[in-house]
């Protein structure tokens, strides 16, 4: 058994505060382990062998026997006096930390003699990797892994656009902001198999093609990609990338070679595989395509930019209920006054729910002790201020709109707006037999014919066959038309039953009044012309598009009160949804407008059969 090492070889021992501070100097450490090189390498590892337990049994004596003063901790040994931390953090600190002029004047303390003195390796198995400078350059090159991870969030996407998009909204190669946008030359193929016509999908082909060429024209090397921003628009700031390099793409396992979707889905797997950097995603409204890309591990997303609302139910309904404590929280300060002229009743009402209302939504308020039931409609909006006015009662027979009256709520509401001459725009959405038609009808004709409100009627709607199609139609305009609006030849039948009074000849007289007055026109025909004191209904409007929709809106003139009827549950044009349907769209757009009103009609109306089967079927 060896003797252990007598004190007067180890040298002077240290106090803790000195001996922490050495040791977490690196370039000392760095210093005495160059030192200790060579041959000497044996005695220093037999000298921290043999001096490591007195070392620490002197260092726990020296602390326990003498306080060290706090104004002498320097910054090391307060550090060193911190919780332990990571590998990494402490070489960073010993780094950056600057050496206290104070650590020089500690070097007499180790005699000469001794070049490699052990007090100062004693620690070095606790943070080997802090006591080597070599590590400085793990750090610098972890600060630019960080920086390259923060410009992997900033990568811009590249989204492949499959056809049917560009065919379904013309303006889509706009919308997708700072991201890229690539075209496959399949896609260009089947623009143009697809530009002859005079269908919605063949203009909107023609418009795309109109819109290329405006962004390739001097676009220079299409390699590099076009600016979406060179046609002026402020929304777009990525590029336009065509498949410039017809090289041979990888056929799809499985798949036959000839379709177009399928060399679209080669086309994004090729660009996935050459470009790494890139997140490349495939966009397409056909639902397949989408399910195919997902089974070959692609990302692909349907086009969201015309979604108006992700859930229908979530759809702005025009009507709001009232809570019971309604009065109580909101009269104070409550002012109200009546119209002598047409017994409205007005109320100023401040409060919290005030103001989540919107202009022109109507409010009510179930009867509770034999009260009676209150309805009106918000006329105005001031902050947490609301002012509110009573409604009409078309439910009474004196109120009756050319012989018919309001069956429930929703369609005394419905009758109001469409009897205010105030409100331009309305729409009316309701499942199948809840008499939205026929509202609408009877209050045109009673405007028309009664009070000269305006000159005739207009209907229109989109000649979407929920079959197969019957082929060409012969005659004029009204005559090919007047298939398609059955539903309004069965209405004015039941408003001509009201007039029983009349007799049979004076039926017939009606009937030839209100032919006179209504027309039926087809809205393949409504571009540019200028609608001036008309009564225009827009029946199935949840076929249409937005671009539709707009297209048909902006044809009012002065005078002209525009009604749009539907069902957003019978769609029948592909590629559209609930969420996207021009019925939708302008429901979302014009809420809160001074100038239009939107009710949906809640109960079925048409008959016990109707109604039963529209529950159960």
């Amino acid at each position: 058994m060896p003797l252990p090492t007598p004190p007067s070889k180890l040298g002077n021992l240290l106090p803790p505060d000195e001996y922490k501070a050495k040791a977490a100097t690196p370039a000392r450490s760095a210093a005495k382990k160059q030192a200790g090189a060579g041959e000497a390498a044996e005695p220093a590892d037999y000298g921290r062998a043999n001096v490591a337990a007195p070392m620490a049994q002197a260092a726990n004596a020296a602390t326990t026997l003498r306080p060290v003063p706090v104004a002498s901790a320097s910054p090391a040994a307060a550090e060193a006096a911190a919780p332990a931390r990571s590998r990494r953090s402490k070489q960073t600190a010993a780094l950056l930390q600057p050496v206290p002029a104070t650590r020089p004047q500690a070097e007499p303390a180790t005699p000469a003699a001794h070049p490699q003195p052990v007090v100062a390796r004693a620690p070095s198995a606790k943070q080997p990797a802090a006591d080597t400078p070599a590590a400085a350059p793990s750090t610098r090159g972890t600060s630019k892994k960080r920086g390259a991870g923060a410009e992997a969030l900033e990568v811009q996407k590249l989204f492949v656009l499959d056809t049917n998009v560009l065919m379904h909204d013309p303006s889509c190669l706009f919308r997708f902001e700072e991201h890229d946008v690539y075209l496959p030359m399949m896609t260009l193929e089947e623009l143009d198999n697809h530009k002859k016509g005079m269908s919605e999908v063949a203009r909107n082909a023609r418009q795309v093609s109109r819109t290329l060429d405006a962004l390739v024209a001097n676009a220079g090397n299409m390699s590099d990609g076009i600016s979406l921003a060179r046609l002026g628009s402020r929304e777009a700031s990525g590029r336009l990338y065509f498949q410039t390099k017809l090289t041979a793409i990888e056929p799809v396992e499985g798949l036959p070679e000839g379709k177009a979707d399928n060399q679209i889905l080669g086309v994004v797997r090729a660009l996935q595989r050459d470009r790494a950097d890139r997140q490349v995603v495939l966009v397409s409204k056909d639902i397949n395509m989408r399910i195919k890309a997902h089974a070959l591990g692609l990302p692909a997303e349907d086009y969201f930019n015309d979604q108006v609302l992700e859930d229908s139910d979530l759809l702005y309904s025009g009507i709001r209920a009232l809570p019971q404590d309604f009065w109580t929280k909101h009269a104070k300060g409550m002012e109200s006054w009546q119209d002598t002229k047409t017994g409205t009743t007005y109320y100023r009402v401040t409060g919290p729910l005030c103001a989540s209302m919107l202009v022109n939504e109507f409010v009510y308020l179930e009867p509770q002790n034999g009260e009676p039931t209150f309805h009106a409609l918000v006329r105005e909006l001031n902050g947490k201020t609301a002012l509110l006015q009573t409604l009409r009662d078309y439910g009474h027979h004196k109120n009756n709109v050319w012989g018919i009256t309001a069956r429930n709520r929703e369609q005394n509401f419905a009758l109001n707006l469409l009897m205010n001459p105030e409100i331009d725009f309305v729409t009316l959405l309701g499942q199948a037999g809840t008499g939205k038609t026929l509202v609408a009808l009877a209050a045109g004709l009673a405007q028309v014919l009664d009070d000269k409100r305006y000159n005739e009627i207009i209907v229109t709607r989109a000649t979407v066959p929920v079959g197969e199609d019957i082929g060409f139609l012969p005659g004029t305009e009204e005559e090919k038309m007047q298939p398609w609006m059955g539903a309004f030849d069965d209405n004015l039948e039941v408003l001509q039953k009201t007039d029983d009074a009349a007799g049979e000849w004076g039926r017939a007289a009606t009937q030839e009044l209100i032919r006179s007055r209504l027309k039926v026109k087809s809205m393949n025909f409504m571009r540019g012309r200028t609608f001036v004191d008309k009564y225009l209904i827009i029946d199935e409007a949840q076929n249409l598009t937005p671009k539709q929709m707009k297209t048909l809106v902006t044809r009012a003139g002065p005078g002209t009160k525009i009604i749009c009827l539907g069902n957003i549950a019978q769609i029948d044009t592909p590629y559209l949804t609930e969420g996207s349907s021009g019925l939708t769209y302008v429901v979302d757009r014009f809420k809160g407008w001074a100038h239009s009103g939107h009710v949906t009609l809640a109960r079925g109306e048409r008959s016990r059969l109707a109604d039963y089967a529209s529950e159960i079927l």
